[in-house]
């Protein structure tokens, strides 16, 4: 059963993507992703919280060798961006000479992706790509070659499927958008 309408804390939020449309961007990534790394063992590097569920339901649609592991950072606080970008948590592995693949649920600045490319960049990885479940191509404030994006979307606020307000919306398979 997905409710017709949520509320978190102050805001009211309408259906807008369904878990299915998620699921069909996520297995054309996958499909994307076990071609172009066929016969390789790249490292996927999760961003948490966020990208979780895409992480989880990705995972499962390669065929190809790999492995995961998951770092944390935090640039939001409520419903906008603080532009400020703190890591939180920091990667175990080495990744120099690897192919890395960040695993992010959405860009909408760019100002947590390219810390992060700058960061993973700098440990000379043998190639570094993003792979987004979304992409909010009019909020970019920087340069950024994403090659692997789901679905690009508009300007709204979107909670579901990992994303959240303020800790709450993660659990939801489908995504809303605030009214």
């Amino acid at each position: 059963m997905h409710p017709e309408h949520i509320a978190l804390h102050n805001k009211e939020f309408e259906p807008y993507l369904p878990a299915a449309q998620l699921a069909s961007a996520i297995q054309a990534l996958a499909a994307r992703l076990n071609q172009d790394y066929a016969g390789q063992t790249p490292l996927f590097v999760a961003v948490l919280n966020g990208s979780f569920m895409f992480a989880a339901d990705l995972m499962k649609s390669l065929s190809i060798d790999c492995e995961i592991s998951f770092i944390k950072v935090a640039s939001y606080q409520g419903t906008s961006s603080t532009g400020k970008v703190q890591e939180v948590l920091g990667l175990s592995q080495e990744i120099n000479g690897r192919h890395v693949v960040i695993l992010e649920d959405i860009v909408d600045t760019g100002h947590t992706m390219r810390m992060l490319l700058d960061t993973l960049g700098a440990k000379q990885p043998a190639s570094l790509e993003v792979a987004t479940l979304f992409l909010k191509p009019e909020c970019l404030q920087h340069e950024l070659s994403l090659r692997y994006v789901g679905l690009s979307i508009p300007n709204d606020f979107i909670v579901g499927y990992g994303l959240d307000y303020d800790g709450l919306g993660r659990n939801y398979p489908d995504v809303y958008k605030a009214v």
